[in-house]
Formats: structure tokens, sequence, C-alpha cells
């Protein structure tokens, strides 16, 4: 009887261990997480590759080879990774397209980095919907900062209504009775500029807006648009736009002999894609907000962080002109990234990722301005907590005063 019961429990045995063994895939496929194997790491990053703001492509070549770099030194939690860039246009449209691309079929862990207002407003409910983190969003908008409803977004500037509030505060130093015209994009960066702006000149003083005028992104020019705003006999400009459109305001208004005090909102203030294309001349003097060191300024020719900067794009992105400030966006905002990646843990889920995002206590990310810092919480989950006020001198941006609290 004994012997009867040995090929009894054998079989047994053999039965319990096919059995787990048809478990095991079951169960590691239910611990793997998406975009992340024992090797590898992937992210997303639909970016305007073409189409009109394609000058900001430059941020993902720079992402894209500051990754690089990382994983020959090793990668993160010994797993290297791996970007995907996909051109998206900066229509939204597109930018759904690529985002159904890299959520269904890449399985990636997390997209971040991408442009604009619109093109994220078009995926957020759907990376919401599929609890995919969409990080450091390039853009300002109040939309992007709603940790109740859309907790799997967290937005990489500073808000625009913080920026319109900070130029509110400067004019009213500077000229209290100021007559002031804006020049918005007709978009969330447009609108909540001059809403940040409006709040803060309500609180003191008797500047007041005077007169507005709205341009779209695809817009050939706004030519136009400065002849109107010049007629209002306004002696100050703020601007919300794009390098691009900047630049040919810069210079319009130059052109038709109007002399305002002028202010550009952060995104747009490049010199290489903005002042220089006014002509620096007619550029000379406008104030605008700042995060990062200018990579060619000689303030900084012996500055560790920019050298290191440099050295990048001398050996892994060659094509980048080092001029290009959107280039050093593109730098932080992987840095960023990277940074979460680590905070995330050994094993990154993608809602520790989401986690990791959103709880930003200042890190140290090169190449930011002295004062600049970053940090957010689910009050307020813009990356940026303070920028620095500058104003184009020609050739540089100087900084004007202290750095300001965005918060």
């Amino acid at each position: 009887m004994v012997h009867s019961m040995i090929p009894r429990r054998a079989a047994l045995a053999a039965g319990a261990a096919a059995a787990l063994c048809a478990a095991l895939p079951a169960l590691a496929q239910k611990k793997a997480e998406s975009g992340v194997s024992d090797a590898e790491i992937v992210l997303g990053m639909p970016m305007p590759l073409s189409g009109p703001v394609s000058g900001y492509s430059v941020v993902g070549k720079v992402a894209e080879a500051y990754f690089k770099k990382l994983n020959e030194q090793g990668g993160i939690h010994g797993r290297k990774v791996r970007l995907l860039i996909y051109d998206d246009q900066y229509s939204p449209p597109k930018t759904v397209e690529v985002a159904r691309r890299l959520v269904e079929e890449d399985q990636v862990l997390a997209i971040f980095g991408n442009l604009g207002t619109a093109p994220n407003m078009a995926i957020q409910r759907y990376m919401n919907a599929k609890k995919v983190p969409q990080l450091f969003v390039q853009s300002g908008a109040s939309q992007f900062d709603d940790a109740g409803k859309y907790p799997w977004t967290v937005p990489f500037l500073g808000s625009y209504q913080g920026e319109g509030r900070v130029f509110a505060r400067h004019i009213i130093e500077n000229r209290p009775d100021a007559k002031i015209a804006v020049l918005m994009q007709n978009d969330d960066l447009g609108r909540e500029v001059l809403k940040g702006l409006q709040e803060g000149l309500s609180k003191q003083g008797k500047a007041k807006v005077v007169a507005q005028a709205t341009f779209e992104v695809t817009d050939p020019t706004v030519d136009s648009q400065v002849v109107q705003l010049k007629s209002s006999g306004a002696d100050v400009l703020v601007m919300a736009a794009t390098a691009r459109t900047a630049a040919q305001a810069i210079r319009k208004v130059a052109d038709v002999g109007w002399t305002p005090d002028r202010y550009l909102n952060f995104a747009a203030a490049s010199v290489k894609m903005a002042f220089e294309p006014a002509g620096a001349d007619k550029a000379k003097g406008v104030v605008a907000l700042a995060v990062y060191k200018e990579p060619m300024s000689p303030r900084w020719n012996r500055d560790a962080e920019v050298l290191e900067y440099l050295e990048l794009l001398k050996t892994h992105a060659s094509g980048v002109d080092p001029s290009n400030g959107s280039g050093v966006s593109g730098y932080i905002v992987a840095q960023l990234m990277a940074h979460v990646l680590r905070e995330a843990g050994a094993n990154p889920t993608r809602d520790s990722v989401r986690v990791a995002a959103s709880t930003l206590k200042s890190p140290r990310i090169a190449m930011l301005l002295p004062g600049v810092s970053m940090a957010n919480s689910a009050a307020d989950l813009h990356a940026y907590a303070s920028m620095q006020p500058v104003r184009f001198n020609g050739v540089d941006l100087d900084p004007v005063g202290p750095a300001l609290n965005m918060k």
C-alpha cells in the first residue's frame, strides 16, 4: 500500500509543480509595470519636429542627448532610459495620435516635457483615464494644476497668472500711472497672463490695461495688432506669445516708432529665438522672466554647470546651437525627469513616478539661475517655484532685483 501511494504523491507533486509553473507567467505579468523591464525604462515625448513652432524641437534633442550620456554612465537604478520622440506638429489632433501610440503601442512608463497648452489639454483626460503620468507639461496654464481632477498631470513652468502678477508689480513700481496694452496669444497663455496682470494691478496704483489684441499661433505676422495697440496711446506693452511672434512684435514696435516699456513672458524670452531675430538693438530694454543661465553669456563663461552643458552638446548633440537657450530647457526637464525616476524607487511604477513628480523639494538641477528653485505639492503642482526678472541689454540678460516667488 505504501508502494502504491508513492506514484500518487509523485503525481500530485508533479501536478502542483505544473500548476505553479503555469501561474508564474501570470504572476510575473501582474508585477511587471508598463515601460519598465529589467534592462530599461521607456519614456515618451511628443515634440513639434515640424510645424509653426518647430524651433522648439531642440528641447527634445537635448533631452535625448542627456539620457544618452546618462545611459553611458550606467542609467538609473541599473536600467537604461529609452526616450521615444514623435512629431506632434504642435497640433492637438496629432498630439492625441502620438499619445495613444506611446501609451497603447509603446507602453511607456510616462510622457514628459511636451510643449504647449492646447496640445496638452487635448490629451489630459486621456492620460488621466489611463493613469499614465503626463509630466512637466511645458505650459503654465492653470488647467494643468488640478491635483484633485487630474492627479496624473504635472506642469513644468511657473503659472502664467503668476507671471502676469510679477509684471504688474514691476509696472506699478516703475510706472504707477501706466496705460498698458496687451498683445496676447489667443489661448490660455494669453488669457492667464492677462488675468494675473489685472489681478496685480487691482491691488494698488492707477496703472490700467487700456487695449488688448489677440493673435493665433499660426498667424503669419502680428503687424496689424501692433499698429492697433499703438493707437491706444499705451506707454507699456505686455506680450504673451511664443518666441517667433515675440520677435515679430518687438521688431514692428520699433519700426512704427512706438517706445513703450516692454514686458515679455518667460516662454518667449530667448536671446537666440526672440531678441536676436527681432534685432538686438530693437529688443534692448525688454523686461522678461528667466530661470536658467544663458549658455553663451559672458557672465557664465567659466561656470562649471555651463561648461558641462556645452560639453554635452559637443559630444552628444553636435547639431544643436549652444546659444539657443531652449536647449537648456530640454536639459533641465530631462534632469528633472531623471530625478523623479530615482525618487520613484528601484522598481518604479507609474504611481510612484506620479507621486515623486508631485512632491518636488528643491532638487539640485544644473543650469538654474541663483535663487531659482523647483518645488511643488498638491496645492500648487507647477514645478518652478520662483523666477528671476531680467532685462535684455542688447547682448545678454541682466538680473533686475532678486528672484521672485511664483506660488
